[in-house]
């Protein structure tokens, strides 16, 4: 990640941190901090963070990882120098034996000295490529969260760590899903291309108007919804692994960082 940071990126990721520090701001972060990468965050353990790393390297579409903080540390300096990861998410969730417990906008107050933290790319960043190219991004275009979704995929386990893939869905008409793919599959460190295309039931989605997480959005009856593997995967896996302490992101409400989109695209 050496290199990627420059003034722009700096500027802008911490006047939006700032902001949301401050209580300001609360809700999703989708096109805030243009240019910006935005992040997933995984908080565990440390005796579960060698494990959890394992699981992320087996599964890089949900879960390519940007940043690993040291133990008990909530700084992640490549991805920002003032950043911060008990205040700097409009909300996170806080989870005791695989059960949402709390969704506050700040844990310092449940911050340990074994936590380990784990940035993970988001689908949030590929977004402003899409825009540049004169793609609608349904859920910008609404003013609301991108619709997710468990699925019946599987992930690689990796010691105790096991779940269903959770993906994102955005609708495009036929030119623009092909085009979406050509564009997201230069960004392989923010989950790259899609997963799946089309048919909603063919990968366990019941009702395509019933997201798990973030909102519904409309879709043209001559649109197809296009899945990208999602950073909320971890949420999935966590409900289904039980894990005593663990702390995410809660859907949508990302990481900003000093990064730039532009540096994540694969030559």
């Amino acid at each position: 990640m050496d290199g990627m940071v420059d003034m722009r990126g700096a500027v802008g990721g911490a006047r939006e941190r700032h902001r949301i520090r401050s209580g300001a701001f609360t809700g999703p972060t989708a096109g805030m901090a243009p240019g910006n990468v935005q992040a997933n965050l995984v908080i565990l353990p440390k005796a579960l963070a060698h494990d959890f790393l394992r699981f992320a390297q087996a599964n890089p579409k949900p879960c390519p990882v940007l940043a690993v903080s040291e133990a008990g540390d909530p700084r992640f300096p490549t991805l920002g120098a003032d950043l911060d990861m008990r205040t700097d998410l409009p909300q996170y969730r806080v989870w005791r034996d695989g059960v949402m417990v709390e969704e506050p906008t700040d844990i310092s107050h449940i911050w340990r000295d074994d936590l380990v933290g784990f940035a993970i790319g988001c689908s949030f960043s590929f977004e402003e490529a899409l825009v540049e190219n004169g793609i609608d991004v349904r859920h910008i275009t609404c003013g609301s969260n991108v619709p997710m979704y468990r699925t019946n995929i599987p992930c690689v386990p990796a010691g105790p760590f096991h779940g269903p893939l959770v993906v994102s869905m955005r609708p495009f008409k036929p030119a623009d899903a092909i085009r979406a793919i050509q564009i997201t599959s230069r960004f392989p460190s923010v989950h790259g291309a899609p997963v799946h295309i089309g048919m909603p039931a063919g990968i366990g989605i019941a009702d395509i108007n019933k997201p798990d997480y973030g909102d519904a959005v409309p879709i043209g009856a001559d649109e197809l919804p296009v899945f990208w593997a999602c950073g909320v995967t971890p949420q999935a896996v966590i409900a289904a692994v039980k894990p005593e302490f663990c702390i995410t992101h809660a859907p949508g409400c990302m990481l900003i960082t000093d990064l730039l989109n532009t540096k994540l695209a694969a030559l």
